[in-house]
């Protein structure tokens, strides 16, 4: 679905000496909610019911900056693609990620990567919203995107740094749960839900599925911001992928 061109840079320490701020988690109260949508595409039905327990979620995308942290303690290693080149800054998200990636980066941070009925109950919460901010459509106040052809990432081309669209915010206040970068999540990639756990868990599947990857783009249009929409590929895809990070509560 996605092209792959790229190779591995092992970023030096000396050039990461900017400290990055810290993860910032949400609380997100368990409960039972319906997964997917009978209305969207083959691989998002059908819809069914999942009871999610309790669990933590970073408010915000990985950062470049926390990510550079990373490979700084060699735990991590950059990516180099001319696909998705890095932002200049260290507050955008971090992107060019692939799957086994995004993967080290949770285990270094102590965390994991969400399940995707996790990563949906968290966007739409019990209430079934369609958007992470509820049922209104999408504009450039609420999510970074191509709102109009022409305008990827409203107008920016590229993604905005986090927490750009606080209006966009669910009711925790999780950022950039629509638009701005794909967030990578621990299933793999199934083409319908049938047979899909019930109990929030991820879905594993055999050696060498795709994974899933959630939320949208900014170089993608509305259609990709409901909260149900998936997106698959390849576990080394390292285009236009990002992360985001869940812990367990005991």
């Amino acid at each position: 679905m996605r092209a792959l061109a790229l190779s591995l840079l092992l970023a030096a320490p000396s050039a990461f000496a900017a400290k990055a701020a810290p993860i910032r988690w949400v609380k997100i109260p368990g409960g039972t909610f319906t997964m997917g949508s009978d209305a969207g595409p083959a691989r998002s039905r059908p819809a069914h019911r999942v009871s999610v327990k309790t669990f933590e979620m970073s408010k915000s995308l990985v950062t470049v900056a926390q990510y550079k942290e990373c490979v700084a303690a060699g735990a991590c290693v950059m990516p180099k693609t001319k696909l998705a080149p890095l932002p200049p800054g260290g507050n955008e998200p971090m992107v060019g990620v692939d799957w086994f990636m995004a993967k080290a980066f949770a285990t270094w941070a102590r965390a994991r990567l969400p399940s995707e009925a996790e990563w949906e109950y968290a966007a739409r919460g019990p209430q079934d919203r369609t958007y992470p901010w509820g049922d209104e459509p999408p504009t450039c106040a609420r999510a970074v995107y191509e709102e109009m052809p022409g305008a990827k990432g409203c107008g920016r081309n590229a993604p905005w740094p986090v927490c750009s669209k606080p209006k966009g915010n669910t009711p925790q206040g999780l950022c950039d749960m629509a638009g701005n970068v794909l967030e990578w999540v621990e299933d793999a990639y199934h083409p319908s839900y049938k047979g899909a756990p019930s109990d929030g868990s991820a879905w594993e599947g055999p050696a060498g599925a795709e994974r899933v990857a959630r939320g949208g783009f900014f170089f993608g249009g509305e259609k990709w911001l409901a909260a149900w929409q998936r997106v698959h590929g390849d576990p080394g895809d390292r285009v236009y992928d990002g992360i985001r990070l869940a812990r367990s509560v005991r």
